[in-house]
């Protein structure tokens, strides 16, 4: 099947909705494969998952002894699976009924990405009323990807880089492109940002495919210290290549400074936690590049409570969208 599709699931701890998302991906008539990474999982995530196969012989659930993180798994996939085309889907998430046959309607691709649904837990395990968007596709430059990775004060949560695209295992392999296994923080943001420096064509529509499930107690809120150096450090990565144009160099280096100012403040209350006040005092002593990232980290915490917060997850029941819905006048 030249359109066929591997859906990749890499999952910890996810018994509870591993077979929703499963089934989701079995239901769509274009998933020639279905893989599970069972990444170290201390519950029956991988039971789970068998038990939400069907007669079909697509799915197959692979085990990781000890937890290496999504990009390993994804990684170990790729390697084993054989579809011309992949998707990823998180272990908490679903596919909406259609979802493949409007992407690949589309053209003129390498990675192909439609709108997301944001609902709560209790939503997801029933029927949704999803808005019949128009598709009107667009392309992403890097220089846009970049920037709508970039968080903003007061504004609500839902960066560019939360997309779940398809990607075309031919053009990863032309490049050799695969997650990088030390990130388990913006490891898809890494590696659609490195995909798009090599002249990806990034296409994205509106129609919405993908349910995300929102939960207060996510990974991407309880990410470590190392994580988000990790994550600057691959950012310098991509600004020692040659070929960038000078609107992405300034945004990746300004998503680089976001990256690493998170980095030094977190660093900065890890020290004064583990040694006290005085050792992370006289880190920013010998560090004081790191002053400015550190008092204003601490400024914004301190004033958190005078701003009006935005919140994170949609309202019980309701549905929100990360990409707004196109004007028609366009």
């Amino acid at each position: 099947m030249n359109n066929g599709i591997c859906v990749i699931i890499a999952a910890k701890n996810a018994a509870l909705t591993i077979g929703r998302a499963v089934s989701s991906a079995l239901g769509e008539r274009e998933t020639s494969e279905v893989v599970v990474i069972d990444d170290g999982s201390t519950d029956d995530t991988g039971a789970a998952a068998l038990a939400a196969a069907d007669s079909s012989g697509r799915l197959q659930v692979h085990r990781f002894d000890q937890n290496r993180g999504p990009s390993a798994a994804r990684n170990h996939a790729i390697r084993v699976s054989r579809a011309p085309i992949l998707a990823v889907l998180d272990a908490d998430d679903f596919l909406l009924p259609g979802r493949f046959s409007r992407l690949l309607a589309e053209d003129d691709w390498d990675f192909i990405a439609d709108n997301i649904a944001f609902v709560d837990q209790s939503s997801a395990s029933r029927a949704l009323e999803i808005a019949d968007l128009e598709p009107r596709p667009y392309s992403l430059t890097l220089a846009g990807f970049v920037a709508g990775n970039i968080s903003r004060r007061g504004v609500r949560r839902g960066e560019i880089g939360f997309l779940k695209p398809l990607m075309r295992r031919e053009f990863l392999d032309r490049h050799a492109l695969r997650y990088q296994e030390q990130l388990r923080l913006g490891e898809d943001y890494d590696l659609y940002a490195r995909a798009l420096a090599q002249g990806a064509r990034y296409k994205v529509i509106h129609s919405c495919g993908y349910g995300a499930v929102v939960r207060g107690d996510s990974l991407s809120g309880s990410h470590r210290t190392d994580d988000l150096k990790r994550l600057y450090e691959a950012d310098r990565a991509m600004l020692s290549q040659s070929g960038l144009s000078p609107r992405a160099r300034s945004l990746i280096s300004r998503h680089e400074r976001h990256i690493r100012a998170r980095y030094e403040l977190r660093h900065f209350l890890d020290l004064k936690q583990q040694g006290g006040f005085r050792r992370a005092l006289a880190y920013v002593a010998t560090n004081p590049a790191a002053f400015p990232a550190i008092a204003g980290g601490i400024f914004t915490d301190k004033t958190a409570r005078f701003r009006r917060s935005v919140p994170a997850a949609p309202e019980t029941g309701a549905v929100r969208y990360l990409l707004a819905a196109p004007s028609r006048s366009g």
